[in-house]
This record gives structure tokens, sequence and C-alpha cells, in this order.
């Protein structure tokens, strides 16, 4: 059994494989992963949902004996924007305390610092339950979770699980929805010169977009999440300034609460909009939340307060994870947002992590894995 690895040059590994998505690629990624992880004893294995697509699944010996600690996250990236780097996105480099590279906050911080102290867990008491799901494709739309999930016996339902997503170490017990639309308006072409000859998609667009601005969600603000919120992302239409255009695309980016239905939303705005605008979901994935009262939810606040100096408070993330998909479909297990990254780093040019986020945070992850052995909810 060979030594666990440093979480920072972990991460600076992890940060040199282009998993930009698209295209994707995350198989290197993930066997390397897979490898460090079976030479500490972990039984490992791949799952792609495409050529290339890898998601992995480990676990210890103890995950076959007792109900496991789910620790996961994600392997893709989103690509760098036409912005220019200052550092190269692809090389890890670090300077004064931040690591440098497309992915450091959002996530492969955050799969280092799970990697490694699950790994220092393991090593510590072979006897604990873990089991870690690294998924591709996580920013296009959860393929990977799909995909695993939807396969019957690849994952083991947890009894709690924490998402390494960036939150600056601090933990959430819940996030928004993404609930993605394009409205599509049609009309009829003509010339430029004779507008009154067709009919404008655009001009439907433009009262279509009016409406959305003014639309008010009917729910009561969520004590840990606040308001459903609605944007008006994209537009597009025409194909040349001196026709008439005949079709019109908005981009709507709706983020809902987790009691929330997504069709009800959808019928609601369809009525609003009227039988000029076409809606299409691009994206319906619900929110998440535990309550703050749950035991182990109490017990993870415990351990973070040692290494934040106070004791956390009731707080949600705006995005959606991996756990809109897996929190569902394993039994809904209580479950922690808590990662290295800062949310506001994640997707950015130049995106950093702090070094002293990823160390200090991979031994909290160790130390709420080794106090799952004790958690209420194991038996001895």
């Amino acid at each position: 059994m060979s030594s666990c690895p440093d979480p920072i040059e972990l991460a600076r590994t992890l940060i040199r494989f282009d998993t930009r998505n698209p295209p994707g690629g995350e198989r290197a990624c993930a066997r390397y992963l897979g490898g460090l992880l079976e030479d500490q004893g972990f039984e490992v294995n791949e799952y792609e949902f495409a050529d290339g697509r890898t998601s992995l699944v480990a676990r210890t010996p103890g995950a076959r004996e007792r109900q496991p600690l789910c620790l996961t996250g994600h392997l893709d990236v989103v690509p760098l924007g036409a912005a220019a780097w200052t550092h190269e996105p692809f090389a890890g480099e670090i300077e004064d305390g931040r690591l440098y590279g497309r992915g450091s906050t959002d996530m492969k911080g955050g799969i280092a610092a799970l990697t490694v102290a699950a790994m220092r867990a393991a090593e510590a008491d072979p006897r604990v339950p873990l089991e870690l799901v690294f998924t591709a494709s996580e920013e296009t739309g959860c393929e990977g979770a799909y995909h695993l999930t939807g396969t019957p016996g690849l994952l083991t339902p947890p009894g709690a699980m924490i998402i390494g997503e960036p939150t600056g170490n601090y933990p959430l017990i819940g996030h928004k929805g993404a609930f993605w639309l394009h409205a599509i308006t049609r009309g009829t072409t003509a010339h430029g010169s004779m507008p009154e000859a067709g009919d404008n998609a655009v001009h439907k667009a433009a009262h279509a977009i009016t409406r959305l601005e003014n639309f008010a969600f009917r729910e009561t603000p969520d004590t840990t999440l606040g308001l459903p919120s609605l944007n008006v992302g994209t537009v597009a239409g025409g194909l040349n300034m001196n026709s008439v255009p005949d079709e019109a695309t908005i981009g709507i980016d709706i983020r809902t609460l987790p009691q929330q239905s997504h069709q009800a939303l959808l019928d609601e705005l369809q009525a609003l909009l009227g039988r000029d605008v076409e809606l299409q979901v691009r994206q319906d994935v619900g929110g998440i939340a535990t309550p703050a009262e749950h035991d182990w939810i109490q017990r993870v606040y415990s351990i973070m307060a040692r290494y934040l100096g106070e004791v956390p408070v009731e707080h949600g993330a705006t995005y959606y994870t991996d756990g809109s998909v897996l929190k569902p479909a394993l039994g809904d297990p209580p479950t922690v947002i808590l990662g290295p990254g800062e949310p506001e780093l994640a997707h950015v040019t130049d995106e950093y992590c702090r070094i002293d986020r990823i160390e200090t945070l991979t031994q909290a992850y160790t130390d709420i894995a080794l106090d799952w052995l004790n958690a209420t909810n194991q038996p001895d």
C-alpha cells in the first residue's frame, strides 16, 4: 500500500488533465485517480456513458458491510472563454498561496481533497465505509450522474453525502434547481422594405421578454435558499438585417426551490406567454435540501466549527450540483455541499483555489469520514 499523496500536488496534477466540457474526455483523469485509489486498497470501477466520458466509483472494503458515506464531485471543467489568462490554465501554477488553473476551484481542488481524505481515513481505520463517486459531464447537464443512477447496482444508497463543490469551506445544506427553457417565436419572412407583408418573430419575442421581466413567482421565501429567480440570458433572431425575421429564440434561466414543481411552472409560463410562444425544456434538475436539525448535519457543523472558528448556520447555494440527480435516486440521504473553492471564482478567467482551503478541508473531510463510523445511524 502506497502512502497518501499531498492534496495540493494532487490538485495540480488533476488540473493538468484537460477535461474541458465540451468535449469532455474525462477518461485519463478518472483512470489516474482510480490507480491511486486502487493502490490504497479501494475497489475501483469505471463507467462510461459515451466514448471517453468516464465516471469513477471507488469503495473502501467497509462500504460493503455498512451504509457508506458518499463523497462526490465532477471531473469535467468549463471552457476557457475568450479573455486571455495571465496564468497557463492547465499548468497548475502556484503564486501567493493560490493554485491557478481551469477547474482549480470548480472543482479539482475539491476532488483532490476528497480523494486524499478518503485515503487517510481508510488508512486510519479500514472499517470506515466510504464510496467515492466522481462523475463525468456535470457541467452540461449531469449526464454522468444520470448514467450511474440509471443503471441499477452501480451505486450504493449512502447514509449521507458530501458534495465537494466550491463553498469556501462553509457547509451548505441545500441548493436551487435549474430549469432552463428556450422560448421560440415564429413569423413570416418578407423584404425589409415591406415589413407589413411579413410577420416579425423578433417583435413577438420582445413582447414575450417584457412579460417575463414582469413575472412574479408565487412562492414564499425559503429560509435557506430565499426566492426563485428568472433571467433572460440570450436572445437570437433573424438571419439578415433587410428581411423580416421568421424565428427568434429566447434563453431563459430559472433557479427554483426544492419544493417547486417544474411542470406547474412551465404551465404557468405557457399561459403567460400565450400561443405565439413555444416553450422547449433544455435543462430540468431540481433543488435539494436537508433540514439543519438533522443529526448528521449537526455533527458536520460541530466538526467544521473547529476549522471555521464559529458554529455554521443554515445556508444554501444558488447553483445546482450532481446532488440534484444523486440525492433523489439514492434514497434522499442527508447532504452537505462543502468544498475548498470559492463560488465566485467558478468559471472565471484566471480561476484559482486557495491552498490553505484545500489543506484545511482535506483534514476536515478526514474527520467527517472517521466520525461516520460513530454516527448515531451506524451500527457498531
